[in-house]
């Protein structure tokens, strides 16, 4: 997967504004050990759908996330940068703090001499000196790239670009080369590549496994998981604040997460709530769905990712910005109940058509997430386009819906910023 970028930079703001002047974003997230999101790699599809330069389309990029929460994200995440090499000569990166930035370079063309790699590493010490973490991919190891590995920080191993028993001699030469690299197994499509990965010391991974790992099939649903089913379906069907009452107390930790939630400082309420009566009145039937869904994410069957959670609120929360251009806020709400609920099979390890046989849910929602059809189709299939490389589905749903661009950068970016927030409380 390519990659791109992420800035704190002070760029004028008007460019986003100039219509066919707008970026196009993607993002993917790179995960650790233990599958939790360490940072995201963001990238530019416009060289796929306009004629800018490359020049030309990092700086629009850039201007582009120096808005919509970037500046949050940015605070909370390492951010991969991919780059060309006219890039890093631009001066564009003058713009943006090195902080929690990595800079992808690519190696030179085969037809590139000695003097032309040598030349570039001018270049690459000053963005080191002036505190870029630079990556590299595979092709680094080489030996005419000798003198750049020092400058790494990382090196990603393409799991398509080499055969499984390569992987013991590349993973064992890069760490010889500079016992300082990261390395980070990239296009990671099964368990067995990920296994062979994690078995040979590596600890960063990133592929579409990561997001939609294969199923495990299982019979029950565990019982966190179920109280909060449960109270998604009591909510849905617009029960009593008794009804809710009495499930809350049924599970300890979901009565203890809700009043942790509306106890927060975010909440701004100027006196402690102790009665879960109390708390579901503050907060109302359509927050109380909100904040089930939400922690729907968060209470996992044992096996599925950590990041699992973060792309689905980061989904339903994208949905949500990109309807409110142009449907109801109740149709809203429901918008990001597709987002969310569309890795609903990952999260639960049952097949999606079973795990939604248990939660009451309009049908225009189910219609989205069984049959890809309805008014909320074409959303979840630009917001699955924006995490993947289908670069097709992203322009046509795109123009599908009528948006620009710009909506979906800041949408994109917005939604990002506001699932790392979840995260951090």
């Amino acid at each position: 997967m390519s990659s791109t970028q992420e800035p704190e930079s002070t760029i004028s703001p008007e460019t986003p504004a100039q219509g066919g002047n707008t970026a196009l974003i993607a993002r993917q997230a790179i995960v650790d050990e233990h599958r939790a999101v360490f940072g995201y790699e963001l990238y530019d599809r416009s060289t796929e759908l306009d004629s800018h330069t490359a020049a030309s389309d990092a700086a629009l990029l850039f201007n582009a996330l120096s808005h919509g929460d970037a500046e949050a994200l940015v605070g909370k995440k390492i951010v991969f940068i991919n780059c060309t090499q006219e890039s890093l000569a631009s001066g564009h990166l003058e713009l943006i703090h090195p902080d929690k930035v990595v800079l992808e370079v690519p190696t030179l063309p085969e037809t590139a001499s000695p003097e032309d790699i040598t030349h570039a590493i001018d270049q690459l010490e000053a963005l080191n000196k002036r505190g870029f973490k630079l990556a590299f991919n595979q092709n680094v190891l080489r030996r005419a790239y000798a003198a750049w590995l020092p400058l790494a920080a990382y090196i990603k191993l393409d799991m398509t670009a080499f055969k499984p028993e390569m992987a013991g001699p590349l993973v064992k030469f890069a760490r010889s080369a500079n016992s300082k690299i990261q390395l980070v197994a990239e296009k990671v499509e099964t368990a067995e590549q990920y296994q062979l990965m994690a078995d040979l010391g590596v600890k960063l991974f990133q592929g579409y496994w990561f997001a939609k790992p294969s199923l495990v099939q299982t019979k029950t649903i565990r019982p966190s998981q179920a109280i909060i089913i449960q109270l998604i379906n009591l909510v849905r069907k617009q029960a009593s604040s008794t009804e809710i009452e009495e499930l809350l107390k049924k599970d300890p930790t979901l009565s203890f997460n809700l009043l942790r939630f509306i106890n927060s400082s975010g909440f701004g309420l100027s006196c402690e709530i102790t009665s879960f009566r109390h708390a579901v009145m503050i907060l109302g039937l359509k927050k109380l769905f909100r904040w089930a869904a939400l922690l729907l994410t968060t209470s996992r069957a044992s096996g599925s990712a950590p990041a699992i959670g973060t792309t689905a609120v980061v989904r339903g929360r994208l949905m949500e910005l990109l309807a409110a251009e142009m449907l109801s806020p109740e149709e809203c709400d429901n918008a990001f109940v597709v987002g969310v609920f569309s890795l609903l099979d990952a999260m639960l390890g049952i097949p999606l058509e079973q795990a939604l046989e248990s939660v009451a849910l309009p049908e225009p929602v189910t219609e989205a997430l069984l049959s890809n059809t309805g008014v909320f189709a074409p959303f979840l299939a630009l917001t699955k386009a924006c995490e993947s490389g289908d670069d097709a589905a992203f322009a046509h749903n795109t123009e599908l819906l009528h948006l620009s661009g710009h909506q979906v950068n800041m949408a994109h970016l917005q939604a990002l910023a506001w699932a790392d927030s979840l995260g951090a409380e």
